[in-house]
This record gives structure tokens, C-alpha cells and sequence, in this order.
């Protein structure tokens, strides 16, 4: 459902379409517009340009490099760069006022692992902090030394990052990208695609649903949950899903002294404070797929499943009160929980970037300038992303990251 009246584009062909203008397409059409090897005229499409419901107004806002894939934590590397550094990379946008700041807090991830899978999680640490991450491996009795307050009795132990982890201001760091990239030249337009014209190994352009049919040189589907249902407009399929995320805000009536990270749980579960109050969701045990307009939260799951996982990881936390809830929609990638990015085999000038399964926002920055280079210069530049690439999906060979929430 829309809350914003469609229009239509100012020209009817454009060298690249972007379907999608949350996060990942307002951050590949950043990057377009500040690559001065780029000329051409590109337009955003975004169904509901108040973002009610999109992703990036929803998640958690949270970065990390704790992750079992070597691309991925480098792409966590560069959004950290990013984030901290986006006040001075937006101010030329803002000449007469402040730039926004993200208000990033760096307070670490504390991951949590059974004591089955100590000595895996003992080794991915070392391999984070091989490419440079801070991560450190805790015994249970280091975890009790730091954190007072966790109970550790069934634990193997947890990873924790000293610094470079944290969350910032997910809607900051949305609105600056777009604000950037339409200062730039970039044309955001209130519109749905409805068709993708085909015209055999070449996408020749979209149709929307005021009518108009706009020619394009390249297409790029950053649609988040419709990320499949754009593919299958051009006539392929990608293994993504809409699987729902409930997010509660609490209160406790017992505070959590120091500085407490961002905790994720042995259960799924994942709580940190914000001002006053705890941030907390988790992965169901039950994950089907949620249709499109549903966005009701589940406050049984919070009864039965999140408040016994917190209460037994944060003992104190046994008269906790929810304050506000919502829910969020990942796009879930089924096969590998890893994003799709780039080119499709055959058809190149259809571009895949997709199935983020929950990393969408801290992933956009590195990813949307990836996604550039691809268009621009035809080429990875920066980070290389193959490895997420569209053939591994056909050829049905998972890429997986095994440290998702």
C-alpha cells in the first residue's frame, strides 16, 4: 500500500534505471552521481517515497564485522569508514547548514556461541582480525570480567569487537544519500514498475503504473521485498523471500551498568540499550514467508520465545515492559542468506542487488559503489564482489555466511 500520489518522469529514457530508492538505490545512485567518469542521466523509481514500511526505516541500524565470509567483513570495513566519516562527505550538500551526523555508537557486538561451537567462532575471530577487525574471543569467565550482568552458565564463550560495531541513525543516513544524490542531478520519481521489456539478451526499458513505458541502458532491481518480483518481470527467479522481524522497545526496571554492546544470543535473540530504554528482536523459530502488506507483530512470539532468551542471558531483565513494537520485512536470500550482486549471466545490463537476509543498511555503502563501478567502468574497482554474484544462483552453489540473525 502507497500513501504517495504516482507520478510521472520528466523524459521517457534514461541511461540507468533504479528500481527501488531505499537505501541500496539511493546509495548506488550516490555513487553514480559523484563519479565524475559517469555522465549519464539516471532515475530512481520508489513506490512510496515516505518509506513507511521499507526496510531501511525498519532494521536494527546496527554494523558489524563479525561475519564468516572475508567480503563481508570488508564490506562492514568500508561502511564503518563511511558512517564515521559521513558528516564531512555530505556537508557540500548542506552549505548552509550542519551535515547530518549518524550518531554512530560504537559499542561492539557481544556473539554469543554454545560451547559446541566455541573453537569455530574462536577461529572466525582470527580470521576477522586478519583482515583487520578488532574481535577478540572471551572465554565465559573474560565475558563475566566485562559483563557483570550476562549470565554465562551455558556458554562455550563469545566473540567481541572493541570498537568498529555499533548502530547509527538508519533514517540519517537514507534521507543523505537521497538528498545527495538528487542535489546531483539524480531524478527520484513516485512510480511502480509494473513491466520490464525484454528484448532478447538486452532490458530495453520499464513500464509504470501511470502508463508510461521509459527506455533505459541499464536496469538495476534494488527493489528489497519486490526484488523477486521484479526479476520475474524480466522473465528470471531469485531465491529471495520476505521473512518478517519483530522489534520491541522495553523498559527494566533494573538498569544494565556499563557500557553494554550490541548482545545476540545462543537463542537468536539480540538486545541493546537505547537511551533509557533496550532495543530486542530475534530470529522466529517459526520463519515462513510474510505476504506483502503483513506487518503485524507477533507479541506472542515476544512472550514465549524473546523474553525467556533475554531473561536467561540478562538474569535482571524479569520485569521488562514493551513500550513501542514493529515490524520489519528482510529480504532473505534461501539458498546462501548471502546478498545477490551484479549482472545477470546473459542479460547484462540487468542488474541484481538482492537478498541482504538483514544487512541491507550496514552493507549499502560498500555495495552501492560497487554497483557503480559495475555500470560506469563494467568492473569491480574497489572491493571485488563476485563471489555474490548472480551465477553462483543458477547454478544453485551456495555462498554461505554461516554468522546471520
Amino acid at each position: 500500500m502507497t500513501t504517495t500520489r504516482f507520478a510521472a518522469p520528466k523524459s521517457n529514457s534514461y541511461d540507468v534505471v533504479i528500481v527501488g530508492g531505499a537505501v541500496m538505490g539511493s546509495s548506488t545512485a550516490y555513487w553514480l552521481s559523484e563519479n565524475a567518469d559517469f555522465g549519464g542521466r539516471v532515475l530512481v523509481v520508489e513506490r512510496d517515497s515516505t518509506y513507511h514500511f521499507a526496510p531501511s526505516a525498519r532494521a536494527a541500524s546496527c554494523i558489524r564485522q563479525q561475519f564468516s565470509q572475508p567480503v563481508n567483513i570488508l564490506i562492514s570495513q568500508f561502511g564503518v569508514e563511511f558512517i564515521r566519516g559521513f558528516g564531512d562527505r555530505m556537508q557540500k550538500h548542506h552549505p548552509n547548514a550542519t551535515a547530518p551526523d549518524l550518531a554512530f555508537k560504537e559499542h561492539g557486538f557481544l556473539y554469543c556461541w554454545r560451547p559446541e561451537h566455541a573453537e569455530k567462532a574462536r577461529a572466525r575471530a582470527e580470521l576477522q582480525r586478519s583482515l583487520g577487525a578488532h574481535t577478540l574471543f572471551l572465554t565465559p569467565g573474560e565475558i563475566k570480567e566485562r559483563f557483570p550482568w550476562a549470565n554465562v552458565d551455558d556458554l562455550g564463550g563469545a566473540s567481541w569487537a572493541t570498537e568498529a560495531e555499533g548502530w547509527f541513525d538508519n533514517i540519517g543516513l537514507l534521507n543523505g544519500l537521497r538528498h545527495a544524490a538528487k542535489a546531483q542531478g539524480v531524478e527520484y520519481v513516485d512510480n511502480e514498475v509494473t513491466g520490464v521489456d525484454r528484448d532478447g539478451d538486452r532490458i530495453t526499458g520499464v513500464q509504470l503504473a501511470t502508463g508510461e513505458k521509459i527506455a533505459c541502458g541499464t536496469l538495476v532491481n534494488t527493489a528489497g521485498g519486490r526484488g523477486r518480483i521484479i526479476a520475474n518481470l524480466a522473465g528470471f527467479d531469485i531465491p529471495i523471500e520476505r521473512r518478517k522481524r519483530d522489534l520491541f522497545v522495553v523498559a527494566s526496571d533494573k538498569p544494565v551498568s556499563g557500557r553494554m554492546p550490541h548482545v545476540i544470543d545462543i537463542s537468536g535473540a539480540f538486545c541493546r540499550p537505547e537511551g533509557q530504554f533496550f532495543l530486542t528482536g530475534h530470529s522466529p523459530p517459526e520463519d515462513p514467508e510474510a505476504a506483502l502488506d503483513d506487518y503485524e507483530a507477533r507479541h506472542w512470539d515476544f512472550e514465549e520465545y524473546l523474553w525467556p532468551a533475554l531473561i536467561n542471558r540478562i538474569p535482571q531483565f524479569d520485569a521488562l515492559k514493551v513500550q513501542r513494537f514493529w515490524t520489519c520485512h528482510y529480504d532473505y536470500n534461501t539458498l546462501d542468506y548471502n546478498a545477490i550482486i551484479g549482472p545477470h549471466s546473459e542479460v547484462k545490463n540487468f542488474i541484481f542487488c538482492n537478498g541482504f537476509s538483514g544487512h541491507g543498511l550496514q552493507q549499502s555503502p560498500a555495495v552501492g559503489r560497487a554497483i557503480s563501478e559495475l555500470i560506469a567502468y563494467g568492473a569491480y574497482r574497489t572491493l571485488d564482489l563476485s563471489e555474490m554474484g548472480f551465477e553462483r544462483v543458477a547454478a544453485k552453489r551456495p555462498f554461505l555466511e554461516e554468522a546471520i540473525i
